[in-house]
């Protein structure tokens, strides 16, 4: 019936590369040809993501969480290639804001190999962000948690919250968005083509992948005792309604002002300053259920 190219990670574990073996038999029963695709690193993964775009490959099954989304998402926005999502990772934010997380490996599977769904992503000065862009504390907590051997899952994140507290800092930023500029002070703001970071945080409640615009949330300057009553809230998206939240929504903006690092379905980006926007039907997701 055609080719499915197959992308996993390639440093995974025993079961996942079980359920990747299980993913390969279920496409081959379906009736297609398997290729294989995993490189022995991020880099070689990259390439051949990209070479197969480029030869206009119709169908990428990824197998893994958002950092592989995430390299994969950097060729195949903007192209006719269509992307199956078959969740392995730690947070798996881009598959749970598509509908795609709370399935059976078949049903994922399934889903992975039906019509493509047009679905909108954020391109930024340093690439392609399928879910929330951030800077700040949520930045600084992702890097402590890819640096964390344990726990593993979700729960990582709330581990690393923690012992990031600390460390809480403050920013001043001129955030502009749809040219309207904007001096902010700011523990953390996160543009948002998804609600969801963090493994399920809604930190961009209002934000939807369909809807040809952003959620930008800025979280004020204030201490760390102001800020844990605040982002406890994240987890069910009542945190837009504490007086030092601010939400904005737009199309393309640009982000400046003080050294800070940008971060995005969980990799680290690159530095200020940033350009961004919205692009609608950026990439076509198999099955996503919106």
């Amino acid at each position: 019936m055609g080719e499915v190219h197959l992308l996993a990670n390639p440093a995974s574990g025993t079961a996942d590369e079980g359920d990747r073996a299980a993913v390969s038999r279920q496409i081959s029963a379906a009736g297609h040809e398997v290729i294989d695709i995993t490189g022995g690193s991020s880099d070689a993964s990259s390439r051949a993501v990209e070479a197969i775009v480029a030869d206009g490959a119709e169908r990428l099954v990824v197998v893994g969480g958002d950092g592989l989304v995430h390299l994969a998402l950097q060729a195949v926005a903007e192209s006719t290639t269509v992307m199956g999502l078959v969740p392995q990772g730690t947070g798996n934010d881009f598959v749970r804001a598509l509908g795609l997380l709370d399935l059976s490996l078949t049903e994922q599977v399934d889903a992975a190999l039906s019509d493509g769904v047009p679905v909108d992503a954020l391109k930024t000065t340093h690439g392609w962000v399928g879910t929330v862009a951030t800077l700040g504390f949520a930045g600084d907590v992702t890097a402590r948690a890819n640096a964390m051997s344990w726990p593993r899952g979700e729960s990582v994140y709330s581990i690393a919250t923690i012992l990031q507290l600390p460390r809480l800092r403050q920013l001043e930023l001129t955030f502009t968005v749809d040219g309207v500029a904007e001096s902010t002070s700011t523990t953390m703001l996160s543009i948002g083509n998804t609600k969801y970071f963090g493994g399920g945080m809604k930190i961009c409640p209002g934000a939807v992948p369909t809807g040809g615009f952003f959620e930008a949330t800025t979280v004020g300057g204030v201490g760390r005792l102001s800020f844990l009553r605040v982002f406890p809230r994240v987890f069910k998206g009542t945190h837009v309604d504490h007086p030092s939240v601010a939400v904005r929504m737009g199309r393309s903006g640009r982000l400046e002002g003080d050294a800070a690092d940008l971060w995005g379905d969980g990799e680290r980006l690159g530095p200020l300053p940033v350009d961004f926007e919205i692009v609608r039907d950026a990439v076509r997701v198999a099955g996503a259920r919106l």
